[in-house]
């Protein structure tokens, strides 16, 4: 049987040397000038290409795709992704978060196994497919020739990072299959803003704080480190609450400065601090409960000039900076377009897809792996994970 794979990625280059370890003939088409090009730039170059979770605490980082994805876990978990990888002679050592690396700490390592792994797969780099179609065989049209195939797996990946070629052409052969595709959305992404004051913050890091964002009557809150950019801002807690809110309309985002003390814990603490500062500026007092960078815009939010002698600071200004402190107002614009994305949210919809097999069910010996499908996860490992499972799915059913 002659089967072509869409892609020279995770998940590609996971199916097809399974697929060609039982006995079949595989060609691989990328477009790029070489395999596993965005594996190269994940994880800053060090490809944390699993997390060591599985069960419900694996599952907590699915955003999408959770249901649809149990069958192939529970096939290929991170433990077989960590295995497999050891007897290609690829040795991995588990940190922070459980995120997995090569002990290498080289991305470069993490692809030679996998090509390793698909020995005597024809991989065809810098050949781009141009259109797909079917009749009784898959007629498979690239920048170089054509070509006729029994089986035809799509394994392309988002549109994401398109420098490294995902430039969404797997979305582009579904449709032309008859496949919906669920919009598309950056997620793990940075958050523009509205307010002229970030420009100021460029570089500022801020530790143990809540991001929050208001959408269809609910509050999601993310706790932990981000930092400004000159146009909004990024970090774990953002990227973590893009994936979670993406495809909410009117967000309205807040920060809190203080998430372990309570209203009146502050205030307290703002009357002892107060008490032994009667005579100094206000901004002088707020120095010890923020960046000094921030002192100036907070107090300006709050209306109130910096250069106000504590003794003079009323009731109702006491409690505006409690206020602000607990809940300081940051004005959505948009997410970072889709090209600064780590993942994309949205694609091929799984109702049309077999979970077991990764099989269309519009169009019979058509597959869907990885990214191009509608399934993203937080970032950790987890959609490395994703990748290398839905491969196996697809690939032990051939």
């Amino acid at each position: 049987m002659k089967v072509c794979v869409i892609g020279a990625g995770a998940s590609g280059l996971m199916c097809a040397g399974i697929i060609r370890s039982k006995g079949h003939e595989v060609t691989i088409f990328d477009g790029n000038e070489k395999a596993g090009k965005k594996l190269f730039i994940t994880g800053k170059g060090r490809c944390n290409f699993t997390n060591a979770s599985i069960g419900e605490e694996f599952l907590h980082n699915i955003i999408r795709g959770e249901k649809f994805l149990l069958s192939c876990l529970s096939a290929w978990n991170c433990f077989d992704t960590i295995s497999f990888f050891e007897n290609l002679g690829l040795k991995s050592k588990i940190e922070r978060g459980k995120r997995v690396f090569p002990n290498s700490d080289k991305s470069s390592d993490v692809i030679k196994a996998l090509l390793k792994h698909c020995e005597g797969v024809e991989i065809k780099t810098n050949e781009k497919v141009v259109s797909v179609s079917k009749t009784n065989k898959f007629y498979v049209c690239t920048n170089k020739g054509k070509y006729f195939f029994d089986r035809l797996i799509i394994a392309t990946g988002g549109k994401s990072y398109s420098d490294t070629g995902s430039r969404g052409d797997g979305y582009f052969f579904a449709k032309e299959f008859g496949h919906n595709i669920i919009e598309l959305k950056p997620a793990l992404v940075p958050i523009e803003l509205k307010d002229k004051f970030v420009a100021k913050l460029q570089g500022l890091s801020l530790k143990n704080v809540n991001l929050m964002c208001r959408c269809n009557g609910k509050t999601i809150g993310e706790f932990g480190e981000m930092m400004f950019t000159d146009k909004g801002i990024t970090g774990p807690i953002v990227l973590t609450l893009s994936s979670k809110v993406n495809r909410y309309d009117n967000l309205k985002l807040s920060l809190d400065f203080k998430p372990a003390l309570s209203h009146q814990v502050l205030n307290d603490r703002l009357l002892r601090d107060f008490e032994g500062s009667k005579n100094k500026n206000i901004s002088s007092v707020i120095k010890g409960l923020l960046p000094i960078r921030f002192v100036e815009i907070f107090l300006e939010k709050c209306e109130i000039d910096p250069d106000k002698k504590v003794n003079s600071i009323t009731s109702k200004e006491r409690e505006r900076i409690i206020l602000k402190l607990k809940e300081f107002p940051l004005e959505f614009k948009c997410f970072y377009p889709l090209n600064c994305a780590i993942i994309t949210s949205g694609g091929v919809d799984l109702k049309e897809i077999n979970p077991k097999t990764m099989e269309s069910k519009i169009v019979k010996d058509l597959y869907f792996i990885g990214e191009v499908l509608d399934i993203d996860a937080l970032t950790g490992g987890f959609n490395l994970q994703i990748a290398f499972s839905t491969a196996f799915a697809c690939g032990q059913n051939f």
